[in-house]
Protein backbone atom coordinates (compact mmCIF):
# COMPACT_ATOMS: atom_id res chain seq x y z
CA UNK A 1 0.00 0.00 0.00
CA UNK A 2 1.26 3.61 -1.20
CA UNK A 3 1.19 4.86 2.17
CA UNK A 4 2.77 1.79 4.53
CA UNK A 5 6.34 3.84 4.35
CA UNK A 6 4.13 6.56 7.51
CA UNK A 7 5.12 5.15 10.91
CA UNK A 8 2.37 4.76 13.17
CA UNK A 9 4.00 6.77 16.23
CA UNK A 10 5.69 9.60 16.47
CA UNK A 11 9.28 10.42 15.84
CA UNK A 12 11.37 10.98 18.94
CA UNK A 13 13.79 13.95 19.15
CA UNK A 14 17.27 12.87 18.27
CA UNK A 15 20.89 14.83 18.05
CA UNK A 16 22.41 15.52 14.73
CA UNK A 17 25.22 17.39 14.17
CA UNK A 18 25.13 20.38 12.54
CA UNK A 19 26.55 19.17 9.22
CA UNK A 20 23.16 17.81 8.63
CA UNK A 21 25.19 15.36 5.84
CA UNK A 22 27.23 13.80 7.84
CA UNK A 23 24.45 13.23 10.01
CA UNK A 24 24.17 9.09 11.60
CA UNK A 25 21.21 7.90 10.45
CA UNK A 26 21.29 9.65 6.67
CA UNK A 27 23.40 7.08 5.33
CA UNK A 28 20.97 4.12 5.56
CA UNK A 29 17.81 6.20 5.08
CA UNK A 30 19.84 7.31 1.87
CA UNK A 31 20.77 3.86 0.95
CA UNK A 32 16.86 3.34 1.15
CA UNK A 33 15.25 6.05 -0.78
CA UNK A 34 18.25 5.90 -3.46
CA UNK A 35 19.06 2.66 -3.58
CA UNK A 36 22.59 2.95 -2.28
CA UNK A 37 23.38 5.35 -5.00
CA UNK A 38 26.10 7.38 -4.66
CA UNK A 39 25.98 11.05 -3.47
CA UNK A 40 27.98 13.80 -4.43
CA UNK A 41 29.08 16.71 -2.38
CA UNK A 42 26.71 19.36 -3.79
CA UNK A 43 27.28 22.05 -1.34
CA UNK A 44 28.83 24.17 -4.26
CA UNK A 45 25.40 23.62 -6.35
CA UNK A 46 22.56 23.90 -3.44
CA UNK A 47 21.70 26.77 -1.58
CA UNK A 48 19.18 25.52 1.44
CA UNK A 49 17.30 28.45 3.15
CA UNK A 50 15.89 26.90 6.52
CA UNK A 51 15.80 27.88 9.96
CA UNK A 52 17.72 27.44 12.74
CA UNK A 53 14.84 26.65 14.86
CA UNK A 54 11.91 26.92 13.80
CA UNK A 55 8.79 29.27 14.93
CA UNK A 56 5.94 27.38 14.35
CA UNK A 57 6.72 23.74 13.30
CA UNK A 58 3.08 23.07 11.79
CA UNK A 59 4.14 25.16 8.87
CA UNK A 60 7.95 25.93 8.54
CA UNK A 61 9.09 27.38 5.47
CA UNK A 62 11.73 24.80 3.76
CA UNK A 63 13.87 27.04 0.20
CA UNK A 64 16.20 26.11 -1.42
CA UNK A 65 17.86 27.11 -4.98
CA UNK A 66 19.91 24.15 -6.99
CA UNK A 67 22.08 24.93 -10.22
CA UNK A 68 23.17 22.06 -12.41
CA UNK A 69 26.69 22.11 -12.44
CA UNK A 70 28.60 22.99 -15.86
CA UNK A 71 27.36 20.74 -18.00
CA UNK A 72 24.06 18.98 -16.99
CA UNK A 73 21.00 19.75 -16.07
CA UNK A 74 18.16 18.92 -13.31
CA UNK A 75 15.86 16.16 -13.51
CA UNK A 76 14.25 15.87 -10.55
CA UNK A 77 14.65 17.35 -6.88
CA UNK A 78 13.87 15.25 -3.42
CA UNK A 79 13.40 17.09 -0.48
CA UNK A 80 14.11 14.96 2.81
CA UNK A 81 12.87 15.75 6.55
CA UNK A 82 15.31 12.51 8.40
CA UNK A 83 13.45 12.67 11.07
CA UNK A 84 10.07 13.10 9.94
CA UNK A 85 7.38 10.29 10.07
CA UNK A 86 7.50 10.44 5.78
CA UNK A 87 10.84 11.79 5.15
CA UNK A 88 10.85 11.60 1.82
CA UNK A 89 8.87 14.94 1.89
CA UNK A 90 8.25 16.64 -1.53
CA UNK A 91 9.79 15.81 -4.66
CA UNK A 92 10.03 17.71 -7.87
CA UNK A 93 10.06 15.89 -11.04
CA UNK A 94 10.85 17.91 -14.21
CA UNK A 95 8.66 17.75 -17.43
CA UNK A 96 11.96 19.23 -19.47
CA UNK A 97 15.39 19.11 -17.66
CA UNK A 98 16.68 22.63 -15.88
CA UNK A 99 19.51 24.43 -15.70
CA UNK A 100 18.38 25.98 -11.93
CA UNK A 101 15.24 25.46 -9.90
CA UNK A 102 14.33 27.17 -7.06
CA UNK A 103 11.26 26.14 -4.62
CA UNK A 104 9.96 27.42 -1.24
CA UNK A 105 7.51 25.10 0.51
CA UNK A 106 5.51 25.20 4.24
CA UNK A 107 6.21 22.00 6.06
CA UNK A 108 5.57 20.41 9.13
CA UNK A 109 8.40 19.43 11.54
CA UNK A 110 8.04 17.10 13.75
CA UNK A 111 11.20 17.52 15.55
CA UNK A 112 14.55 17.77 15.54
CA UNK A 113 15.94 17.02 12.38
CA UNK A 114 18.52 16.93 9.83
CA UNK A 115 16.74 17.68 6.25
CA UNK A 116 18.65 16.98 2.99
CA UNK A 117 18.11 18.35 -0.72
CA UNK A 118 18.88 15.50 -2.89
CA UNK A 119 19.35 16.84 -7.20
CA UNK A 120 18.98 14.39 -9.47
CA UNK A 121 20.30 15.36 -13.01
CA UNK A 122 19.35 14.10 -16.47
CA UNK A 123 22.77 11.41 -16.67
CA UNK A 124 21.86 10.03 -13.13
CA UNK A 125 23.92 11.87 -10.88
CA UNK A 126 22.94 12.69 -7.29
CA UNK A 127 24.12 15.84 -5.49
CA UNK A 128 23.30 16.86 -2.05
CA UNK A 129 23.21 19.03 0.33
CA UNK A 130 22.05 19.13 4.11
CA UNK A 131 20.94 21.69 6.97
CA UNK A 132 18.94 20.64 10.50
CA UNK A 133 15.84 22.43 11.93
CA UNK A 134 15.40 22.97 16.09
CA UNK A 135 11.95 22.71 16.98
CA UNK A 136 9.93 23.39 20.15
CA UNK A 137 8.65 19.97 20.80
CA UNK A 138 5.05 20.43 18.66
CA UNK A 139 5.04 17.58 17.71
CA UNK A 140 3.44 18.82 14.24
CA UNK A 141 2.56 15.58 12.34
CA UNK A 142 0.19 14.56 15.72
CA UNK A 143 -1.07 18.41 16.82
CA UNK A 144 -4.86 19.05 16.28
CA UNK A 145 -5.63 20.42 13.38
CA UNK A 146 -5.72 24.24 12.67
CA UNK A 147 -9.33 24.35 11.76
CA UNK A 148 -12.39 21.85 12.23
CA UNK A 149 -12.05 18.72 9.78
CA UNK A 150 -15.42 19.16 8.64
CA UNK A 151 -15.11 22.78 7.44
CA UNK A 152 -12.27 22.26 6.08
CA UNK A 153 -13.72 19.95 3.45
CA UNK A 154 -15.91 22.82 2.30
CA UNK A 155 -12.92 24.46 0.73
CA UNK A 156 -10.90 21.86 -0.04
CA UNK A 157 -8.90 22.19 -3.30
CA UNK A 158 -9.46 25.88 -3.74
CA UNK A 159 -6.28 27.41 -5.49
CA UNK A 160 -4.88 30.75 -5.60
CA UNK A 161 -2.09 31.73 -7.92
CA UNK A 162 0.05 34.11 -7.39
CA UNK A 163 3.41 35.46 -9.37
CA UNK A 164 6.37 38.10 -8.18
CA UNK A 165 9.82 38.90 -8.86
CA UNK A 166 12.17 35.53 -7.48
CA UNK A 167 13.07 36.02 -3.84
CA UNK A 168 16.46 33.61 -3.93
CA UNK A 169 18.18 32.52 -1.03
CA UNK A 170 20.70 35.89 -1.02
CA UNK A 171 23.29 33.67 -2.12
CA UNK A 172 26.35 33.19 -4.52
CA UNK A 173 23.38 30.68 -6.89
CA UNK A 174 21.33 33.57 -6.70
CA UNK A 175 21.26 34.72 -10.79
CA UNK A 176 19.02 37.75 -10.27
CA UNK A 177 22.16 40.10 -11.83
CA UNK A 178 21.50 38.07 -15.29
CA UNK A 179 18.55 39.56 -17.31
CA UNK A 180 19.07 36.21 -19.56
CA UNK A 181 18.82 34.31 -16.67
CA UNK A 182 15.92 36.20 -14.27
CA UNK A 183 13.26 33.66 -13.71
CA UNK A 184 9.87 34.74 -11.80
CA UNK A 185 8.00 33.05 -8.54
CA UNK A 186 5.02 31.27 -8.81
CA UNK A 187 3.04 30.87 -5.45
CA UNK A 188 0.38 28.36 -5.43
CA UNK A 189 -1.75 28.51 -2.22
CA UNK A 190 -3.68 25.44 -1.84
CA UNK A 191 -6.51 25.10 0.62
CA UNK A 192 -6.09 21.56 2.16
CA UNK A 193 -6.10 19.85 5.75
CA UNK A 194 -2.81 17.90 4.96
CA UNK A 195 -4.48 15.27 7.07
CA UNK A 196 -1.35 12.80 8.52
CA UNK A 197 -3.36 10.40 9.98
CA UNK A 198 -2.08 10.46 13.42
CA UNK A 199 -3.97 13.42 14.26
CA UNK A 200 -6.89 13.25 16.60
CA UNK A 201 -10.43 14.54 16.84
CA UNK A 202 -10.80 16.76 19.40
CA UNK A 203 -14.30 16.10 20.18
CA UNK A 204 -14.67 11.97 18.81
CA UNK A 205 -11.21 11.67 20.14
CA UNK A 206 -10.90 8.94 16.71
CA UNK A 207 -7.95 9.68 14.83
CA UNK A 208 -8.75 11.64 11.86
CA UNK A 209 -8.05 9.53 8.29
CA UNK A 210 -5.02 10.30 6.52
CA UNK A 211 -5.15 12.43 3.07
CA UNK A 212 -3.33 14.87 1.89
CA UNK A 213 -2.03 16.65 -1.53
CA UNK A 214 -0.71 13.70 -3.39
CA UNK A 215 0.26 15.40 -6.36
CA UNK A 216 0.48 19.21 -7.83
CA UNK A 217 0.83 19.61 -11.70
CA UNK A 218 2.06 22.77 -12.81
CA UNK A 219 2.04 23.84 -16.52
CA UNK A 220 3.40 26.54 -18.21
CA UNK A 221 1.78 28.37 -21.37
CA UNK A 222 0.08 25.00 -21.93
CA UNK A 223 3.58 22.55 -21.52
CA UNK A 224 4.34 20.85 -18.83
CA UNK A 225 6.90 22.22 -16.77
CA UNK A 226 7.29 20.50 -13.04
CA UNK A 227 4.86 17.64 -10.45
CA UNK A 228 5.17 17.66 -7.37
CA UNK A 229 4.55 14.74 -5.26
CA UNK A 230 3.75 15.42 -1.61
CA UNK A 231 3.59 13.78 1.68
CA UNK A 232 2.04 14.45 4.84
CA UNK A 233 4.99 16.64 5.59
CA UNK A 234 3.26 19.41 4.14
CA UNK A 235 1.70 21.76 6.03
CA UNK A 236 -2.18 22.53 6.46
CA UNK A 237 -3.08 24.81 3.33
CA UNK A 238 0.23 24.37 1.83
CA UNK A 239 2.43 27.12 -0.28
CA UNK A 240 3.94 25.97 -3.07
CA UNK A 241 6.43 28.38 -4.52
CA UNK A 242 8.50 27.60 -7.34
CA UNK A 243 11.16 29.44 -9.81
CA UNK A 244 9.60 29.91 -13.74
CA UNK A 245 10.76 31.97 -16.69
CA UNK A 246 10.41 35.10 -16.84
CA UNK A 247 8.60 34.37 -20.63
CA UNK A 248 5.66 32.46 -18.76
CA UNK A 249 2.59 33.92 -20.01
CA UNK A 250 0.02 31.18 -18.35
CA UNK A 251 0.18 29.27 -15.65
CA UNK A 252 -2.24 26.09 -14.76
CA UNK A 253 -2.34 24.12 -11.67
CA UNK A 254 -3.50 20.24 -10.94
CA UNK A 255 -4.28 19.19 -7.57
CA UNK A 256 -4.71 15.70 -6.90
CA UNK A 257 -5.14 14.52 -3.26
CA UNK A 258 -5.09 10.48 -1.71
CA UNK A 259 -8.72 10.80 -1.59
CA UNK A 260 -8.38 11.18 -5.38
CA UNK A 261 -10.19 14.70 -5.23
CA UNK A 262 -8.73 16.79 -8.61
CA UNK A 263 -8.85 20.60 -8.48
CA UNK A 264 -7.56 23.00 -10.81
CA UNK A 265 -6.32 26.80 -11.34
CA UNK A 266 -5.51 28.61 -13.95
CA UNK A 267 -4.07 32.35 -14.56
CA UNK A 268 -3.13 34.29 -17.31
CA UNK A 269 -0.60 36.89 -16.62
CA UNK A 270 -1.14 40.92 -17.24
CA UNK A 271 -1.53 41.72 -20.73
CA UNK A 272 -1.87 38.43 -22.28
Amino acid sequence: MKHAVVATVLCLATAAPAGAVDAPGWPDLSASIFDARPLHDGSDYIAIDSPYRSSDDARTLIAAQIEAPRGRLLGKVTLVLDENPMPVSAVFSFDQPLPRFYFQTTMRINGPTPLHVVAETTDGQLFVAGSFVKTSGQGACAAPPGTDPKEALATLGNMRIGIDALQGTGTSLDLMGDPALRDRQVDVDISHPSHSGMQMDQISLLFIPMRYVETVGIDLDGAGYVDLTGSISLSENPRVSLSVPARTRTIDVTMTDTDGTVSKAHRSLAGY
